[in-house]
């Protein structure tokens, strides 16, 4: 009876550690368990800049100046872009069936209490894994087709995709509402950029592989869009 209660329990074990160790290489997962996490500032949900005056002072701007930005304002716009809103975990762009498909990751070149790297935004606690360490905004523009606005800017956000949230209700339909949801984001981006007198520019031409490649993307993710952010 003994040997019989080792050997369940052995098992038991066994099928635990198969499930984590799956668990940590599925989907998203080995970024958030295995990196450092860097607690942001708590985002501004009021302003001076009135929806009306961003909309009309939005424009892209794809020339910086090679001066940092703080903390905050990486924060606020990483909030713009995913940040919740609400019970249930909405968030500040709207999703189809509320699946959030998107991914957020920060290519950071120059912020001030920031180490130079890549790093995956989660919402739920509104804080960035650190990926890995390194400036990989040269790296980037290369792969956006030389685009210097990636190469200067301070930061650059990297959005990326995984079909299968949505396309599991939604069938094919479900890659056209990831791409609306996309330029939801996008535009809440930009709008955030005017508010705190920051320049921003959308990009989507740029080589996909070398992308994943770059950021370290898993396999089901498919980056749709860098957005560069820095000093006008």
């Amino acid at each position: 009876m003994r040997k019989r209660i080792i050997s369940i329990s052995g098992i038991a074990l066994l099928a635990l550690l198969v499930t984590w160790l799956y668990w940590t290489k599925s989907e998203l997962h080995s970024v958030e368990t295995t990196h450092k996490i860097i607690r942001l500032p708590a985002p501004k949900t009021d302003g001076p800049t009135s929806v009306e005056k961003a909309l009309r002072e939005r424009r892209s701007v794809r020339e910086f100046k090679r001066q940092p930005l703080s903390i905050a304002e990486i924060s606020q716009v990483l909030w713009a872009a995913q940040g919740i809103t609400g019970s249930g975990g909405v968030r500040t762009a709207p999703s189809a069936g509320a699946l959030y498909p998107l991914e957020l990751y920060l290519v950071a070149g120059n912020v001030e209490g920031l180490t130079e790297g890549v790093y995956k935004y989660r919402p739920d606690g509104h804080e960035l894994i650190r990926a890995f360490e390194g400036d990989k905004r040269i790296e980037l523009s290369r792969a956006a087709l030389g685009q210097t606005s990636v190469r200067d800017a301070a930061a650059v956000l990297l959005l990326t995709a995984v079909y299968e949230r949505s396309t599991a209700r939604y069938g094919e339909r479900g890659i056209r509402y990831v791409h609306i949801e996309i330029g939801h984001v996008g535009q809440n981006v930009c709008l955030q950029a005017v508010a705190l007198k920051l320049g921003a520019v959308v990009i989507g031409a740029f080589d996909d592989s070398q992308v994943k490649r770059i950021a370290n993307l898993m396999p089901k993710e498919e980056p749709l869009y860098l957005i560069a952010i820095g000093r006008k």
